[in-house]
């Protein structure tokens, strides 16, 4: 499966793809001399997010598939004013990102535009709204042929976010904002997946997240002072018992060189192979719908 990248907060958080895999060594190494705050190197939360499949890469593969735009798959926008608490706010704020890249992927830029209103509400009330150049993202958004310059926007953006909640001690909110958007573009891809059992690839996607999740619980251990993220993180041992039964192997094969219009690429010749049955994606998806409804409500 593809790495991945996100839409604002997920866009805004899920688009710090670095292409390696986090050092446990150095994740634990980080948080060694504190126990109620520590502070996440911004390497290691980038090597997590390059893990993380994306909003933006998972709508476009449901849009591939034929899948029709359903705004009954997304958080409705007016909803920001719920959430009251950081906890609750930098969750949604992970979630309406997800939910933007979904709008902007099937080219929907009235609902893009709500969005993006909820967005920068819920960005203000955590004092990092400062941090969302709204009027360029939004002319961004608003053409899809602008992806690419998007996504570096966002990539920057959650930079900036994750290194400026470091010294304020509050990196628990970057992590929120990135378990937010991965739950809710499993939720969407959880939903798309059992209307479509024939759907390989999705399915595929969807198993390969047993070991994104036992990343995240990794990173949130280390909070669990919080009570909210504590609760948290029992929803999520939860849902890894869904994942349990899924099996993951990968089968090494050394690399192969091509001639590709006069240029020499290396290629990858091995192969992950992911087994999962349709029991399995609707415990999956069970289990996902019911963490998002907590966050959401």
């Amino acid at each position: 499966m593809k790495k991945i990248i996100y839409s604002l907060p997920l866009m805004l958080c899920l688009a710090c793809s670095s292409g390696e895999k986090p050092n446990e060594d150095a994740f634990l190494k980080s948080v060694s001399n504190t126990q109620l705050a520590p502070k996440m190197d911004a390497e290691l939360i980038g090597g997590l997010l390059g893990q993380i499949p994306s909003p933006l890469e998972i709508s476009a593969l449901l849009k591939a598939s034929g899948t029709k735009y359903d705004r009954g798959f997304l958080n409705k926008p007016r909803n920001y004013d719920r959430y009251n608490t950081s906890y609750k706010q930098a969750l949604n704020l992970g979630i309406y990102g997800t939910d933007l890249g979904y709008t902007n992927i099937y080219e929907q830029n009235l609902d893009g535009i709500k969005y993006l209103s909820a967005i920068k509400q819920l960005a203000d009330e955590l004092k990092i709204g400062q941090f969302f150049d709204i009027e360029t993202i939004g002319k961004l958004a608003a053409n899809s042929n602008n992806l690419d310059s998007l996504l570096l926007v966002t990539t920057q953006n959650f930079n900036s976010i994750n290194q400026y909640l470091q010294t304020q001690d509050r990196s628990n909110l970057s992590v929120l904002l990135l378990i937010g958007g991965w739950i809710e573009a499993m939720d969407i891809t959880c939903q798309v997946a059992k209307n479509d059992m024939t759907n390989k690839q999705l399915h595929e996607t969807i198993g390969s997240q047993k070991i994104t999740l036992e990343q995240i619980m990794l990173l949130l251990s280390f909070y669990e002072h919080d009570s909210n993220i504590n609760l948290l993180l029992a929803d999520l041992e939860d849902l890894k018992t869904a994942f349990d039964n899924i099996q993951i192997n990968y089968r090494y094969e050394a690399s192969s060189i091509e001639i590709i219009d006069g240029v020499a690429v290396v290629k990858d010749n091995s192969t992950t192979t992911i087994n999962i049955t349709e029991a399995d994606i609707i415990s999956i998806g069970s289990k996902t719908s019911a963490i998002r409804n907590k966050i959401i409500s």
